[in-house]
């Protein structure tokens, strides 16, 4: 049995469907089994139910009244949206809280870029978005305001498996890196209004442009 790395068997189970994800073990529309997962898991049915009910909040999963649970298939309008709500409380977060930067912070917010460049470069999907959520965490993890961290962490992973999907038919490795480079850039400047924007332009070209593949690849599968 994998070892238990979170405080509950609920949160080990929500990290092992995440990691299947990340890793392509399971794909959007697969049913997910409570006795399967319990048996692989060596655990009980009772957590593995709690944590498909958590990433169903989440959006990550599906039910269908007596029929199961299933992996979430956003439709292009929920991608959408689910960025745009990204972006608003990101900047938003970011913006009142740009003031509590240090040096040190900012410092530490290139390295970040220049991994997750890396990371691109060797084409390490799971990577990428490892780093990016590191470095996302690190943006918002100065804000207070416990309503913008709960929503923030319920679009964290839905956003992360439609990303590690995604991105390397959006953007090149330069732009990676070069995306999340603006960001720093506009933190260093102290500009409010300039930091929000870039952060809600960050989000709002990302979700767009994974809708319109999303779109495509609903369309190829129905021809």
């Amino acid at each position: 049995m994998p070892a238990i790395k979170k405080t509950t068997y609920k949160d080990h189970v929500v990290e092992h469907v995440y990691q299947s994800l990340l890793d392509g073990r399971c794909h959007p529309g697969e049913q997910l089994k409570e006795g399967l997962i319990a048996a692989e898991l060596g655990i009980s049915r009772a957590p593995v139910r709690e944590a498909l009910k958590e990433l169903t909040a989440r959006g990550i999963v599906v039910y269908r009244p007596q029929v199961g649970c299933f992996l979430a298939q956003p439709s292009p309008q929920e991608i959408g949206d689910a960025y745009t709500a990204r972006g608003l409380i990101e900047g938003y977060a970011l913006m009142t809280t740009r003031h509590l930067f240090s040096s040190a912070d900012l410092s530490r917010l290139h390295l970040l870029v220049e991994e997750m460049g890396q990371a691109a470069q060797r084409g390490d999907r799971k990577e990428v978005v490892e780093v990016g959520d590191t470095f996302h965490t690190m943006l918002v993890g100065k804000a207070i305001n416990s309503q913008l961290a709960e929503y923030l962490e319920r679009l964290r992973l839905k956003l992360h498996v439609l990303f590690c999907r995604y991105w390397p038919e959006l953007y090149t490795p330069e732009e990676i890196a070069e995306r999340h480079r603006r960001i720093v850039v506009s933190l260093q400047s102290g500009d409010a209004r300039l930091i929000e924007e870039t952060v809600r332009s960050h989000y709002s070209e990302s979700g767009g442009k994974i809708a319109v593949l999303a779109l495509t690849v609903r369309e190829r599968h129905a021809a």
